[in-house]
């Protein structure tokens, strides 16, 4: 069997993986402990997020022709892929949050929704919280005045049944 033909299922499932994936993160991991190695994979897994390590001649192979091609500036050493379907930003903000247990990780670069960013773009992304987190912010706030509201009525009630009782 020709190398071409074994390599061929490697790159295609590489780019099955970034087809539709919102987010593409590279990920320098030099200098991780098996351990630190095996906490980021699971983070990254309870999060719904593919991280794997492929060669970077196969990477190259499949970023070309996708939005991901800018990344192929950035495959030299050790890489590994990170890619959410869901969240664009998950995988950004996971990598960046284990980094500060494990500086050795390294956010390298990103395609978020078909958008090329550098290490330092990819960076200021981790910091977006998630949807979810935004959703209850946003809750939060159209409570508020609600509650608030609410507590003047309550007190202006009680205040006028501490009158009837005092007559």
């Amino acid at each position: 069997m020709a190398k071409v033909e074994q390599k061929k299922p490697i790159v295609d499932e590489i780019s099955s993986l970034i087809s539709d994936a919102e987010s593409v993160v590279l990920v320098n991991y030099s200098g991780l402990t098996v351990a630190e190695d095996t906490q980021l994979r699971k983070n990254l897994r309870e999060a719904g997020i593919v991280y794997k390590v492929f060669k970077n001649t196969m990477m190259n192979f499949a970023f070309k022709g996708t939005p991901c091609e800018e990344l192929c500036k950035h495959l030299e050493g050790t890489n590994a892929i990170a890619v959410s379907k869901d969240d664009a930003t998950a995988p950004a903000r996971i990598i960046a949050k284990f980094a500060k247990t494990a500086p050795k990780a390294e956010l390298v670069a990103g395609c978020v929704e078909g958008s090329y960013y550098d290490k330092a773009g990819i960076e200021s992304l981790s910091t977006i919280p998630s949807r979810e987190e935004l959703l209850g912010r946003l809750l939060g706030s159209m409570q508020s005045p609600v509650a608030n509201f609410a507590r003047v009525l309550k007190q202006i009630a009680e205040s006028k049944g501490d009158e009837a009782a005092a007559e």
